[in-house]
């Protein structure tokens, strides 16, 4: 599913559409527009102004266009399509095919081209002005003191405040399991109780990991993506990792070395 890696992914190769004017919106899905507004009113608020960005914040896309930002998130199946190329050809729970049943938004832009989102769950939307300022730093660029506040008084595990968005924006299950299994802490620690070289040991490995993961293509791509199964094993020690439901989301980790 698209975690920060991927949205990441998605803005790049949003960048292509930089500089280009929108002469049309497509949304087909009224339903995945959100914040209150409708298609029509996304149409006048865009067309015939000119993508003048691409930034992100998380797992949130963010389209400039000199007027209103247009926001784009892709829930778990959503990918971004730009003249036909997609920055990632398929997700794990997403098809492995296109079907035009699966555009739920689109940019048509003056002089041609294209862009659009395909997302068969419909579990993303778009939105006009998205209000960011209620997520945390986000997670790539977070320094070792937004680390700090994020996990300050965390009574609960540090695997479902690292998942909060409003805490640290951009990391999802795959991704966290990954970093605390790197970073040698157990997922059911209470975040509040780790000590200084502790947070900062988690923030070094946050960025190693994005930065690893980055080049290899993913949040697929982690040392332990392949071993979070019944039967699997610790790649480092061999042990064998146990599951469990952490914040709501399916957890792996080795007994041994997490702590």
């Amino acid at each position: 599913m698209p975690e920060i890696l991927e949205v990441e992914a998605y803005r790049r190769l949003a960048e292509r559409v930089v500089g280009r004017t929108i002469s049309a919106v497509e949304a087909p899905d009224a339903w995945f527009v959100k914040g209150g507004a409708t298609p029509e009113a996304v149409a006048v608020a865009l067309v015939n102004r000119r993508i003048t960005a691409s930034r992100r914040h998380g797992k949130v896309l963010l389209l400039d266009s000199g007027g209103p930002t247009l926001g784009l998130r892709f829930g778990m199946t959503g990918r971004l399509l730009v003249d036909g190329e997609a920055a990632i050809q398929y997700l794990e729970w997403g098809g492995r095919r296109s079907d035009p049943s699966w555009v739920r938004f689109g940019l048509r832009f003056r002089g041609g081209g294209r862009l659009w989102i395909d997302d068969p769950r419909r579990l993303g939307g778009v939105e006009l002005e998205p209000d960011v300022g209620g997520l945390g730093p986000d997670a790539w660029t977070a320094t070792t003191a937004e680390f700090e506040q994020a996990l300050a008084g965390g009574r609960g595990p540090l695997k479902a405040r690292l998942l909060d968005q409003a805490r640290l924006a951009g990391l999802g299950n795959l991704l966290v399991d990954e970093v605390l299994w790197r970073a040698d802490l157990s997922p059911h620690r209470p975040a509040g109780l780790l000590d200084t070289d502790e947070v900062r040991r988690l923030r070094r490995v946050v960025r190693r990991v994005l930065d690893q993961m980055d080049r290899r293509g993913g949040s697929h791509t982690g040392d332990l993506f392949d071993a979070r199964r019944p039967g699997g094993v610790c790649p480092r020690d061999g042990t064998g990792l146990r599951r469990a439901t952490v914040g709501g989301r399916t957890t792996w980790w080795c007994p041994a070395h997490q702590s």
